[in-house]
């Protein structure tokens, strides 16, 4: 033990009580200081996949006699967690291109893994299945067993294009945020990736608390019609041999994750949205038709994803591995950013030149702290009008024409 200690370069006895308390407090500082930089790198991303883990493993410790194997996931969650935090430390620290690749793409593969890791949890809490209130619920809609009918319309040629768009999903999560990190435009990436994470997540607490199988197994017995088809067909068979969960349907996470990844084009890319709604209305369609779901499962899948864009776009968001808030979201009577904009405008206008327009810059920044100062102090329905307007110095008359 002795040996040992003289490695550390510390002017006490080692055998001495107060020696091991130095060494106690030269490591609990490092460590705090260690946390301190992985919590400062941490965005929302980080949080909400933090509060994702810590509900999988309240699960799997309470429920742990009903989970497949809780000693093996509940050591993967602490990896997982412990690699996050790794990750994000060492970005911040290092600046190396390939770090920052991966902290912002390592999202991706934790969909599929927790998605695969609810094959063992579908049971943890109800032993059945919920399968029987969404037959009735699409049989009362449409009259009709949804799947069943679409398989009198089942031909190869079709088949693919279906087994095809069922795919699409896929591109949904990488297409838009490839653009927009391609261009550097990280608050919108991560909010995309924030959005997408949540509806995946609260798909996932869902389909562990209501335990769905899919039409594909409730009702194999009206389903007679084998879906046969070409390469798309035989792709989809081969992902599904290997990576099909049994429960976990409902919502659909191909719905909710695509949701997300159409009003997120909406807002960024607008031509993306209007070339992917054809293939997001026929992978919905798809869903149902390669009985993966039900009409249920469909429609709780866009309001998941609606929601979750929703909250994503309100999250704080991180640009370039810093946090802060998210620049999309709108601040009402916010006389700033008009005043931005009318300035953008007569800027470009009147051709000024670079000086003037820096020395007005640097004024309009100084008056926007004064608006944040007086704000608290003025009635919201003063500060849109002219007499505050003029109060601040932000009225049309200070503009350049």
């Amino acid at each position: 033990m002795k040996r040992s200690l003289e490695m550390f370069p510390i002017n006490i006895a080692p055998d001495s009580p107060s020696g091991w308390n130095t060494l106690q407090e030269r490591y609990s500082s490092r460590a705090t200081k260690w946390l301190c930089e992985v919590f400062s790198a941490y965005g929302a991303f980080e949080w909400l996949t933090y509060a994702y883990v810590a509900w999988l493993t309240v699960i799997t410790a309470v429920f742990h006699r009903d989970v497949v194997r809780p000693a093996r996931d509940l050591s993967i969650q602490a990896v997982i967690a412990l690699g996050i935090a790794q990750l994000a430390w060492a970005e911040k620290r290092w600046r190396n291109s390939l770090l920052h690749f991966a902290r912002h793409w390592y999202p991706l593969p934790l969909y599929v893994f927790f998605f695969e890791e609810l094959q063992g949890l579908v049971h943890a809490v109800f032993h059945g299945w919920f399968d029987s209130y969404l037959v009735v619920f699409d049989h009362s809609l449409f009259s009709v067993h949804p799947s069943v009918w679409l398989g009198q319309f089942a031909n190869p040629t079709l088949n693919d294009f279906m087994q095809f768009s069922y795919m699409t999903y896929f591109l949904y999560l990488v297409i838009l945020p490839a653009l927009l990190y391609a261009n550097r435009q990280y608050a919108a990436f991560w909010t995309v990736m924030c959005s997408t994470a949540l509806a995946h997540y609260c798909v996932y607490v869902v389909a562990v608390l209501l335990p769905v199988e899919s039409p594909f197994y409730s009702l194999a017995a009206l389903n007679k019609t084998a879906l046969s088809g070409g390469y798309c067909t035989a792709l989809i068979g081969l992902i599904e041999h290997f990576g099909r969960v049994r429960g976990g349907a409902f919502p659909s996470a191909h719905v909710a994750g695509s949701m997300v990844a159409i009003l997120a084009s909406w807002r960024y890319r607008r031509w993306l949205f209007w070339l992917c709604v054809p293939f997001f209305i026929s992978m919905c369609v798809a869903t149902v038709y390669g009985r993966y779901h039900y009409c249920a499962d469909v429609f709780a899948g866009m309001i998941v994803g609606a929601i979750a864009f929703r909250i994503g776009s309100a999250l704080p968001v991180r640009t370039q591995g810093q946090s802060g808030p998210n620049p999309d979201r709108k601040c009402r009577g916010s006389q700033s950013k008009a005043a931005l904009r009318r300035f953008s405008r007569a800027g470009a206008n009147s051709r000024m030149t670079r000086d003037s327009q820096s020395k007005i810059r640097t004024d309009i920044a100084t008056r926007r702290e004064s608006i944040q100062r007086r704000s608290g102090d003025i009635p919201r329905q003063a500060r849109s009008s002219s007499c505050y307007k003029r109060l601040v110095g932000f009225g049309p008359e200070t503009m350049p024409a």
